[in-house]
Parts: C-alpha cells; sequence; structure tokens
C-alpha cells in the first residue's frame, strides 16, 4: 500500500469516537500480513488514543478528567480560545503505532482506537499508514 488512507470523523463538542473498525478495514484492505500501523490525528485540538471499548463510562471519565485537568482558564492568551485543546491533545498525542500480525490489528480484547475531540463540533481527519516489515 502506497501513500496513506483517510477516515472522516464528524465530531460533537468534545467527545471520544471509536474509530477501531474503520481502521481495521484499512489494514484488510492493505494486503500486509505482518508489520505496523500508525493512526494519525491531522489536527492541533484532537487527538488518537488506545482505551478500553467496553464500558462507555471509561469515555466520559477519560473527557470529565481531561477538563478538570485542563480547564479553559480566563489567563489564556490564544486568541482562538481554544488554549484547553491544544493542552489536551498534546497530552493525549496526535497519534498511535499498532502492531499487525496475520493482517489483524494487535490489540487486547478491551481496546478500541478513539479520536478524541476537543474543540468541536468539526470534521476530522485521521491518516492511517499500514507498513509491511
Amino acid at each position: 500500500m502506497s501513500g496513506y488512507r483517510t477516515v472522516e470523523v464528524d465530531t460533537g463538542r468534545t467527545s471520544m469516537t471509536d474509530i477501531t473498525d474503520r481502521v481495521r478495514d484499512i489494514v484488510s484492505d492493505s494486503g500486509v500480513g505482518d508489520g505496523i500501523c500508525v493512526v494519525f490525528s491531522m489536527h492541533t485540538t484532537a487527538g488518537i488514543t488506545i482505551n478500553e471499548n467496553a464500558d462507555p463510562d471509561v469515555q466520559t471519565d477519560m473527557l470529565h478528567g481531561l477538563d478538570m485537568a485542563f480547564p479553559d482558564r480566563p489567563e489564556f492568551r490564544h486568541m482562538e480560545g481554544n488554549s484547553h485543546a491544544h493542552l489536551r491533545t498534546s497530552c493525549v498525542g496526535p497519534s498511535v503505532t499498532v502492531i499487525v500480525s496475520d493482517g489483524e490489528l494487535v490489540l487486547g480484547t478491551w481496546q478500541g482506537i478513539y479520536l478524541c475531540e476537543f474543540d468541536g463540533p468539526r470534521r476530522r481527519r485521521v491518516a492511517v499508514k499500514v507498513v509491511e516489515g
């Protein structure tokens, strides 16, 4: 597979959207048996993480925890008024790398790949690159 593929996601104000199945489809389409898959947010106010996909309260708790850790503050000087979203994204990170084995993502039983929105609602683009190796 040359280049990368893009996943588009419509988000809420703050949200965690499970994109695991969409990434799995890209891995399957790539034909790569063994290698890695990089999932990268192309934005400065939306991150990518791997976390539990069984209990939706985990996502609610994570967003609440990030809100507590990085609240919107009147002292912030960024003219767009979303410094808290930039801080959250830097904390979560812009990407994850997942092992591909036998053409499948190597994820734990309860793990899913999430786009984390901190400054929505927006239409977000996530780049997915599968590399044989």
